[in-house]
């Protein structure tokens, strides 16, 4: 199999990932629940992710990291603790849309045909009611990249909080939450951080604090008719996912020593690919593919072929991976005209080759002729 689908979670998880995660399930017990030594492992485990999670993000502290399923559970975390009036953008997946939908109060800034967002668009919809910003850092439909730290700069002017979707580019992108002014920032731990799935961490700044979506267990102030009000314990109630904790903690130093490169090798494949499909004529490509930066990600289709019929054709015949649909994303579908036909998507990383990228745009050429 060729995969091209690291957008939705990066696969095949490097060996070391695997191997962290098979050692924890023998010996990793229920963190905070007792002084044994599986225990007080699991304790420490947790504890050294935070660790590694604050220095590359630039957390205040280890206790500000949270930990959760995923970046929609962060999301809907801090997303709820916002009171007033939100700003937020037609680039959203649903796990920003559908929170900010429920609390009623908000404004969504549209993006242009190419899914593009000035930081001055988001300032002129900033009312006196205003309290947040909710956005996305990158676009998980066509890859375009937003100004997060302008838009920082403008939330710490107005007093506002700015919370941040990093979902598709924690890990593959710097970010420094205390540099870019950002008050949460949600991270899903299967996509460009390598770890596994059912992780992922809301990093909050001093001054934010939501209150928990759900209490219960915590370990601690057992005779407490409410939960623990510290952080993390405070947003963490139940058992928490030490054994994939312990997966993610082992993928970190690769993550922050490699991301530069890494980066660059994804970016060089997905221009590649752009470059070569625009040539074989009757597909149309979206986004802003001429940006300096931008998402290793290509969504396309073509002029005859049902996006969802080419995305079986690649698999089925070619053994390709690639995501048809609408991504979670509808308004970003609708500001680039496939709300109706959903697009297919390509989405790399640097285990894929040039090697793959041509013999992707040769199945795309076969695919073409036998319609």
């Amino acid at each position: 199999m060729i995969y091209f689908d690291h957008a939705a979670t990066s696969l095949p998880k490097p060996d070391y990932v695997a191997d962290a995660v098979v050692g924890a399930l023998s010996s990793l017990g229920n963190p905070a629940r007792g002084t044994h030594s599986p225990a007080v492992r699991a304790a420490r485990t947790m504890f050294e992710t935070r660790t590694e999670l604050a220095a590359l993000f630039g957390v205040p502290a280890p206790e500000q990291v949270c930990f959760c399923q995923n970046a929609t559970a962060a999301l809907n975390i801090a997303i709820a603790g916002v009171c007033g009036h939100i700003v937020t953008t037609a680039a959203e997946h649903n796990s920003v849309l559908r929170p900010v939908y429920r609390q009623g109060n908000y404004t969504i800034v549209p993006a242009d045909k190419l899914g593009r967002i000035e930081p001055a668009a988001i300032a002129a919809t900033i009312q006196a009611d205003t309290t947040a910003v909710v956005m996305t850092h990158g676009s998980n439909v066509c890859g375009n990249l937003y100004d997060i730290e302008a838009v920082g700069q403008l939330c710490e002017e107005r007093g506002i909080h700015l919370i941040v979707d990093a979902a598709q580019t924690g890990g593959i992108f710097p970010l420094h939450m205390e540099d870019m002014r950002i008050s949460a920032l949600c991270l899903s731990g299967h996509k460009s951080l390598w770890g596994p799935e059912g992780v992922g961490a809301l990093c909050l700044a001093r001054d934010f604090f939501p209150p928990p979506l759900v209490v219960g267990g915590s370990g601690s102030q057992s005779k407490s008719q409410t939960h623990p009000q510290q952080l993390p314990e405070a947003l963490e109630a139940g058992t928490q996912n030490a054994h994939g904790i312990a997966g993610l903690l082992a993928a970190l130093p690769h993550v922050r020593r490699d991301m530069e490169c890494n980066r660059h090798m994804a970016d060089t494949l997905a221009r590649s690919f752009a470059e070569k499909v625009n040539a074989l004529g009757g597909f149309t490509l979206y986004g802003d593919l001429d940006a300096a930066r931008r998402l290793p990600i290509v969504s396309l289709n073509h002029q005859r072929i049902d996006g969802a019929d080419l995305a079986f054709a690649l698999s089925d015949r070619f053994g390709i991976a690639v995501r048809a649909g609408l991504h979670c994303a509808p308004l970003m579908h609708e500001a680039l005209g496939t709300d109706r036909t959903g697009a297919v998507r390509f989405s790399f990383s640097h285990h894929n080759t040039a090697q793959e990228i041509q013999f992707a745009v040769s199945a795309l050429q076969e695919v073409v002729k036998s319609c």
